[in-house]
């Protein structure tokens, strides 16, 4: 196969996957997803390739990232295969449409509030205990997100927030033993999983210093795992799961285009020529 691996530059997972497709007898290439062009009748610059990998969604204007997505779309209704498919991208990359998939699916998730402007995500502040983590409406790997406890903070960072035109995803804080679970999901199965332990924070993110262990998880788990990657549509996945107090997990987060640098050593797994394998 002639593989396009969407990115904005060839960082640690575009190489991995690289060397993976070698291994495999395909030839992957790396393909700036800021530099793609369409034209009608329907062609692109991806029109060559048998199958997509998209590896990142770089920052652009409201145009400019749906017009990536109307490429990719096209590329599937032509046959071509994408990892993930457009529409997992779509529900995944924004928190707040994830958040309504896993819900309307019946999985647990913390207890949010999406609002427009300061005065009602004060109120969700208030409803939500006083104990809310505000996070970014689309992003990863733990960057942007704050805690707020304190009613004069809640209030400035949300008139902020505000001011800047940003959607205000308040959520519960979930008070939880210091780890999470991040289970990688390939072509509905579990592929492998980890348990991420926190570093002087309430974030496991290993991106923001989260220490690693090799698990295996139970068949609930693995089950909330499963249902959760279904809800949204994704093929590979990382679904993180927060222990809930009082036992069980909330599905916290569906990452569409999931990381696996720390996952692999982790748990011995060649995470990108398994991603291969589920592309042939």
């Amino acid at each position: 196969m002639n593989i396009a691996i969407l990115s904005s530059g060839p960082g640690w997972h575009v190489r991995d996957l690289m060397r993976a497709a070698a291994l495999l007898g395909h030839v992957a290439e790396p393909v700036d997803f800021r530099r793609v062009v369409a034209s009608v009748p329907n062609e692109s610059s991806l029109s060559r390739f048998d199958a997509i990998i998209v590896r990142t969604m770089p920052p652009g204007s409201l145009e400019q990232v749906v017009f990536r997505m109307d490429v990719l779309h096209q590329l599937e209704a032509a046959g071509r295969r994408i990892l993930n498919p457009p529409r997992a991208l779509e529900a995944c990359i924004d928190k707040y449409l994830a958040s309504t998939r896993l819900d309307a699916a019946g999985l647990p998730t913390p207890p949010t509030a999406v609002c427009q402007d300061a005065e009602a995500a004060i109120d969700a502040f208030h409803r939500l205990g006083g104990d809310v983590v505000v996070k970014p409406l689309f992003g990863s790997e733990g960057k942007g997100m704050i805690r707020v406890s304190d009613l004069e903070i809640a209030w400035r960072a949300f008139r902020t927030l505000e001011r800047t035109q940003a959607v205000l995803y308040v959520q519960q804080f979930v008070h939880h033993p210091g780890w999470d679970l991040r289970v990688f999901v390939v072509g509905g199965r579990v592929l492998t999983a980890m348990r991420r332990h926190a570093k002087d924070d309430w974030r496991t993110n290993v991106a923001q210093g989260g220490r690693t262990e090799p698990v295996s998880i139970t068949a609930e788990e693995e089950r909330l795992a499963l249902a959760a990657a279904r809800a949204v549509g994704t093929t590979v996945a990382g679904i993180d799961l927060l222990p809930r107090p009082g036992g069980g997990y909330f599905v916290l987060e569906v990452n569409a285009v999931p990381g696996w640098r720390a996952l692999a050593p982790t748990t011995g797994i060649d995470v990108a020529r398994a991603i291969l394998c589920h592309l042939e």
